[in-house]
């Protein structure tokens, strides 16, 4: 449908960019809002560097990992340390608000407006900030949910109050044996509820969640609609960027706003009806709260 050439950021100047954003969601009947993972790094939720350390360095020292992202995939020689390993990285990640108030942000660009979410994002800030869950659509999972590892049934299960013990109670890197999550229908390990493989248990709220994204769509079809990108790569881009590309395309009212720092791009096609802005995110939300 587009084409192989892509705009960059306008050349516009800045401040002409931030208002004409503005007026767009003044103006707008419905926000949509698309968020990847730059959304949670502009508020501080880094997987590397100084936030790596300070959680994990015994865990780089005894096994060289440099990250959270590739420490997710270590093959640990026990379950005991792999749910050490995974109660950190849910801890600070999930149950803990983000560092910087972008989500906060974000929710105050958006009130009084008609808004929906959709996130491969599996942190939870959108909550924790506020959002309200009904207007959520989180795809690729919840890092405070874990299924079967077979899986066995199609059913996800709430992690906080045993995450919260392993957190608190490991010990050399390794939590109580009888803390290990099992399924409670076959006795296989539980494993993390994110999309990795096609093992991805999709539950009745998944499911329900992308019931009402759906709706939300339908609902304002071919009306004035802000599809807002943040932080969107290119690594699952068929969820977000390119559906939100094609819906501009196809609803002369609509306008695609993307803000993502060094990677805000929008097809040819479309740049008439695109805001193109390659700065931190961060920056950008608190200017056009201004």
């Amino acid at each position: 449908m587009f084409s192989r050439i892509l705009t960059k950021q306008s050349t516009a100047v800045y401040s002409e960019q931030i208002e004409r954003l503005k007026q767009a969601l003044d103006g707008a009947d419905a926000v949509v809002i698309g968020a990847g993972a730059g959304l949670s790094a502009s508020a501080g939720l880094t997987y590397s560097g100084k936030r790596f350390e300070t959680h994990f360095k015994d865990f780089a020292d005894k096994y060289g990992i440099r990250d959270m992202y590739s420490g997710g995939f270590y093959p640990f020689a026990s379950l005991e340390e792999y749910w050490a390993w995974w109660s950190r990285h849910i801890m600070i990640n999930r149950y803990e608000r983000a560092p910087k108030p972008v989500y906060d942000d974000l929710l105050n660009l958006v009130e009084g407006k008609d808004y929906f979410v959709l996130t491969t994002n599996v942190d939870y800030q959108f909550q924790l900030a506020g959002f309200d869950k009904k207007r959520l659509f989180y795809t690729q999972g919840d890092y405070g949910l874990w299924q079967c590892s077979e899986p066995c049934h199609q059913r996800a299960y709430d992690n906080e109050e045993t995450v919260r013990r392993m957190f608190a109670e490991q010990r050399d890197m390794k939590v109580p044996a009888e803390l290990i999550p099992r399924c409670p229908i076959c006795g296989k390990p539980m494993t993390m509820n994110l999309r990795a493989d096609n093992t991805f248990v999709q539950d009745a709220g998944w499911y329900q969640a992308q019931n009402c994204y759906q709706d939300f769509l339908r609902r304002y079809a071919g009306q004035r609609v802000v599809f807002l990108e943040l932080g969107v790569g290119y690594n699952t881009p068929g969820i977000i960027k390119y559906p939100f590309w094609q819906m501009t395309a196809q609803n002369p009212r609509a306008v695609y706003a993307c803000i993502n720092y060094g990677e805000a791009v929008c097809p040819e096609q479309i740049k008439s009806k695109s805001i193109c802005l390659s700065y931190n995110i961060e920056k950008v939300l608190k200017e056009l709260l201004e």
